[in-house]
């Protein structure tokens, strides 16, 4: 119970006059500053990538393999540039590198996740940069305030994150059809798209929207035993978040690059029968 008398937020940092009288920062000798310089440097390499990818408007189907980053093509230059299929959702007066559009939705989902909340409030931010290192801003609000009170969006953008790996797994089918479009066939490509949708899937479910969803506002799991073996399954999932978000970063990126090497022409999509 407050009684009023209760010492105010701190809010003056490491420099706060109620820290203790100690000159360094933290007390730590490890490398503790290692950890987040590596996650910056993953993130930022999967940001500029994916941005020259996204504007670069080319080289994003080779049949029967569309790039992640492309998928669904919005546009009938799909058809018309790189004989490809493709959504008829804009005609040829559309100017926008469909990817643009696309990129949002998976990206509004990761940016948003608790983990990578984590991630780049800690490597960019330096909030707090490690445990036991105090932040260097001079105040914190959280989460409360404009911008990042946007991040409550996550849970909708999980429901879009569901279409978009719903739509990776339809690519990811047609993937064992060969260049004329006849099925029965599996390439290298495909072993690639494969990977690809397992690990976006896991990575997706194991979200912490999806498990409140699954098994949240429920009093008594004993009257709701399909949904207490969902959330069973999903908290496992959800136990495993971090690697499964850094491993399906890894794997979409691995799958437009691998569908750009073959639709540039770098080399031909090895077929396994």
């Amino acid at each position: 119970m407050a009684t009023g008398t209760e010492p105010q937020q701190n809010s003056g940092g490491v420099h706060a006059r109620t820290r203790a009288a100690i000159d360094a920062p933290h007390l730590r000798t490890d490398r503790w500053w290692l950890a987040p310089a590596v996650t910056a440097a993953g993130l930022f390499a999967f940001v500029v990538y994916s941005t020259w990818r996204a504007f670069a408007d080319a080289d994003y189907y080779s049949a029967p393999y569309v790039s992640p980053f492309y998928s669904p093509c919005l546009a009938d230059r799909c058809r018309t540039m790189h004989g490809g299929p493709n959504a008829d959702l804009f005609g040829s007066w559309w100017g926008i590198s469909p990817a643009i559009i696309i990129l949002i939705f998976p990206l509004g989902f990761r940016l948003t996740c608790y983990y990578y909340r984590k991630a780049y409030y800690r490597s960019f931010w330096a909030s707090p940069p490690a445990c036991a290192v105090a932040e260097p801003h001079r105040a914190y609000t959280g989460e409360t305030r404009f911008p990042l009170i946007l991040q409550n969006v996550h849970r909708y953008f999980f429901y879009a994150a569901l279409l978009v790996a719903g739509v990776l797994t339809y690519d990811t089918v047609l993937s064992f059809r060969d260049s004329h479009y006849r099925w029965g066939h599996m390439g290298l490509g495909t072993l690639v798209f494969l990977v690809n949708i397992v690990l976006i899937w896991a990575y997706t479910l194991s979200c912490h929207s999806c498990r409140h969803i699954v098994g949240g506002k429920l009093k008594h799991f004993s009257k709701h035993p399909v949904r207490y073996r969902a959330w069973q399954f999903v908290g496992k999932l959800n136990a495993r978040h971090m690697l499964l978000a850094w491993a399906s970063l890894i794997s979409v990126a691995l799958a437009d690059f691998y569908v750009y090497l073959v639709a540039s022409g770098v080399f031909v999509d090895p077929t396994i029968f």
